[in-house]
């Protein structure tokens, strides 16, 4: 009897394992569904500031090649999208279009060393150039030694280099040095976008009239 009792103890075990799994899986999958709605929510709440049309896109992979920061997402010139194109996410900036095809598209992000964002301080208006420096962080160049900026500041996009709209939040400004050697202030800027947990962005349909001229020419 005992012998009998242990088997339908351990079948009892089982059937509560599995059970338990399916639960666990159930639980994790709701809150995959939660996490998605509040970066939708975030989405949807930048995409009411901005006056232009945008297409809403996931990013899908990296820069296999390792040399750039930069992300690859599942929309292209099906969804109307060319290069040049800005790229934002629910906090803010996160980068331009650099390549397109027909269904998908390569983002340069802002903290890429190549990527240069125009921007001016909020507060202060000082004008400066947002680029990257290292993964989580970027640079405001072009700040004169006498120009007005602090640790805390708002930075944001100028609407200066046909790219990216005005207004746009592009980081915090994080440290201010000033070096005797230098000409300008060195200012490290913290961008609004966790990269490391970007998952969902907005491509906002802007082209540069005076791009698609010149394409045009050609």
């Amino acid at each position: 009897m005992k012998y009998f009792a242990l088997i339908n103890v351990r079948k009892e075990n089982e059937a509560l394992r599995r059970e338990i799994d399916a639960l666990r899986m159930e639980n994790a999958r709701y809150r995959e569904m939660e996490a998605a709605s509040i970066r939708l929510h975030d989405l949807l709440r930048f995409k009411e500031m901005v006056a232009w049309p945008v297409a809403e896109a996931q990013i899908i992979g990296q820069d296999p090649s390792g040399w750039f920061e930069s992300v690859i997402i599942d929309k292209g010139k099906v969804s109307g999208l060319k290069t040049n194109m800005p790229v934002v996410d629910g906090k803010g900036v996160v980068g331009r279009l650099v390549s397109v095809s027909s269904k998908f598209s390569k983002v340069l992000l802002i903290i890429d060393q190549n990527s240069a964002v125009d921007c001016i301080v909020q507060r202060s208006r000082e004008k400066g150039v947002v680029k990257g420096l290292t993964a989580g962080l970027c640079k405001l160049e072009y700040v004169v030694k006498a120009g007005d900026v602090v640790v805390g500041d708002l930075v944001v996009s100028s609407g200066m280099d046909r790219v990216f709209p005005k207004g746009l939040p592009v980081g915090q400004v994080m440290e201010v040095e000033d070096r005797p050697w230098e000409f300008f202030r060195s200012v490290k800027v913290k961008p609004m976008v966790d990269f490391s947990k970007l998952e969902d962005v907005l491509v906002i349909i802007k082209e540069d009239p005076l791009f698609d001229e010149i394409e045009e020419e050609e």
